[in-house]
């Protein structure tokens, strides 16, 4: 957990924070791998303070891109909005962002579906200014590219992640469609938005709008970029996320991820809704071994951690439970087995591979 007292120190030099207690502060349920959560009480904020870049980035910088989309996510009135930036210091070495807290629930499965593909809708809708203006966001010009970029530098950890055999096949042949498929579509141009990256269910809090009706806020947002709508889609509705957090947990049926293609593709603009259409499946796809190669990466890093090898494992991001609360870390780990069994990967597999799939369904 973040030092306290640092924390406070630096949140009430703000402007009209002078008065915050530091009992104010109370730290929410910790749930993830990258950050801790205060609530800080009366005042309709929330402190993030990063545990660690997940790009690898240094302090700064790191809460410079962090800042940044939450920044431009929340034109979209479906994200928080910023309202300051605590910079690192020696006693606050990650620092930390103050964001608007939203009062919501988390989503519940397949109901809220359609809640969470018109917060990506809005999200997508942004102007997409040119890419001299990007920055700092990454700029996945080409997303299959960017796409094949992560997945091939995560699977490099596959050969020491103690896959089974028909594990490591089912991970192996997936691969090889990927490698074929961003050859042929090298340089296709294909639609560009701002996107979300991380849409996993348990990202997004549901609350009520004006008028009664419910509406999804996506609250996590260290990771958007420019890059293909499809692949937040995808991440919202593939297995490993939806069963990903224990509170949003549900294992979808092809007709209902079908549904929410369709929910998605019906209130999208209908020039992105027609050029996105070929890249659904596709993207899918690459999400999946997106997932399915990071989850390689942090079995073989978190043990690395766990015998003593933290610096080689954790230069740039540290899975150990030293940095996150131990039932968190057990979590992860029972996921991460789940999702690398080898049946758990011909049920995804078998979205696209059956017949009929979902291509077809869509």
């Amino acid at each position: 957990m973040a030092d306290l007292s640092a924390l406070h120190a630096a949140l009430i030099r703000l402007p009209g924070l002078a008065e915050v207690a530091p009992a104010d502060l109370l730290p929410l349920q910790d749930k993830g791998l990258a950050h801790d959560h205060l609530r800080v009480a009366g005042r309709g904020l929330l402190l993030r303070v990063p545990k660690q870049s997940q790009f690898g980035l240094s302090a700064e910088v790191n809460l410079r891109y962090q800042a940044a989309c939450f920044e431009r996510a929340s034109r979209s009135g479906r994200a928080p909005r910023l309202h300051a930036l605590l910079p690192p210091t020696p006693a606050l070495p990650m620092g930390a962002l103050l964001v608007e807290e939203i009062a919501g629930r988390p989503p519940r499965l397949p109901q809220d579906l359609p809640a969470l593909a018109a917060c990506m809708a809005r999200v997508h809708s942004l102007p997409v200014p040119p890419p001299g203006d990007r920055p700092p966001l990454e700029d996945h010009r080409d997303p299959v590219a960017g796409a094949m970029d992560e997945i091939e530098a995560q699977a490099r950890f596959l050969d020491q992640a103690a896959l089974t055999v028909p594990a490591r096949a089912e991970v192996e042949d997936e691969l090889s469609w990927a490698r074929v498929f961003a050859g042929e579509v090298a340089g296709r141009p294909q639609p560009i938005t701002l996107v979300l990256t991380d849409t996993h269910p348990g990202n997004f809090l549901v609350e009520a709008g004006p008028g009664g009706e419910t509406r999804a806020v996506i609250v996590d947002l260290e990771k958007a970029l420019y890059g293909s709508p499809g692949i937040d889609l995808a991440h919202a509705t593939v297995y490993s996320s939806t069963t990903w957090d224990l509170e949003v947990h549900a294992a979808l049926s092809v007709k209902e991820v079908a549904a929410f293609y369709r929910h998605y593709m019906e209130i999208a603009a209908p020039e992105l809704a027609a050029a996105l259409r070929p890249w659904l499946v596709p993207l899918r796809r690459l999400l999946f071994l997106r997932a399915i190669t990071w989850c390689a990466k942090w079995r073989v890093l978190h043990r690395r951690a766990g015998a003593a090898d933290k610096h080689a494992a954790a230069s740039a991001e540290d899975w150990s439970a030293e940095n996150t609360d131990p039932a968190t870390i057990a979590h992860v780990a029972g996921r991460v087995d789940d999702y690398l069994s080898a049946a758990t990967l011909r049920r995804m597999r078998g979205e696209w591979l059956a017949r009929p799939g979902l291509e077809e369904l869509i």
